[in-house]
C-alpha cells in the first residue's frame, strides 16, 4: 500500500503572479531614478548612496525566474519590460538633454560613501534574515508567504515615504 503526497501549493502574494510584487517594487525603485534624471536643472538633487544599493535588488528581480506556471501571466513580464524600457527611455532623454547633468545626478555625495559599510551590512542582513527564515519556516507555507508578502508591502510604503522627503 503506497501512499501519494499531495504537491506543493504555492501561496500567491495577494492574490498576484509569482514576481509581480518584485516587479511592483522594482519600478518603484526605477522610478525614484527617473525623478531624478527628470528634475529641473536648478535643482541641485543627486541620488543618495542607499538607493544604489536598491538597484541590486532590481537586478536580483529581473534575473529571477517565476515558476513554471507563473510564466503564463503577464504582469511579471510587464513590470520587467517597464523598468528596463522606461529605464532606458528616461536615461537616453536625460543624457540627450544634458550629459553633464545626468552624471553629476548620478553620481552619490562623497560625504555618503562612510555609509556604505552599514549600507551593505542592511542589504546582507536582510537577505540573511530571509533566507533563514525561509529554511526554518519552510519556502511554501502560509506563514512564510504573509510575512513576504508584508514586508514587501512596508518596502513599498517606505520608498513612497523617503521619495516624498527627499523630492
Amino acid at each position: 500500500m503506497s501512499t501519494a503526497t499531495a504537491p506543493l501549493h504555492e501561496y500567491p502574494t495577494f492574490g498576484l503572479p509569482s514576481g509581480s510584487v518584485r516587479g511592483f517594487l522594482s519600478v518603484l525603485i526605477c522610478s525614484f531614478f527617473w525623478i531624478a534624471l527628470l528634475m529641473s536643472p536648478e535643482s541641485s538633487f543627486t541620488v543618495p548612496l542607499g538607493h544604489f544599493f536598491l538597484l541590486t535588488l532590481v537586478f536580483m528581480s529581473f534575473a529571477s525566474h517565476p515558476l513554471q506556471e507563473a510564466r503564463l501571466h503577464t504582469l511579471p513580464w510587464l513590470m520587467r519590460l517597464v523598468f528596463v524600457g522606461g529605464s532606458a527611455a528616461v536615461v537616453a532623454m536625460a543624457v540627450v538633454k544634458n550629459p553633464d547633468l545626468a552624471a553629476a545626478r548620478l553620481t552619490p555625495s562623497p560625504a555618503e560613501i562612510s555609509q556604505w559599510p552599514v549600507l551593505l551590512g542592511c542589504l546582507a542582513g536582510g537577505f540573511g534574515t530571509a533566507l533563514f527564515l525561509r529554511f526554518v519556516l519552510g519556502r511554501r507555507t502560509e506563514i512564510f508567504m504573509t510575512i513576504r508578502a508584508w514586508v514587501g508591502v512596508i518596502a513599498m510604503l517606505l520608498l513612497v515615504a523617503v521619495r516624498s522627503s527627499s523630492l
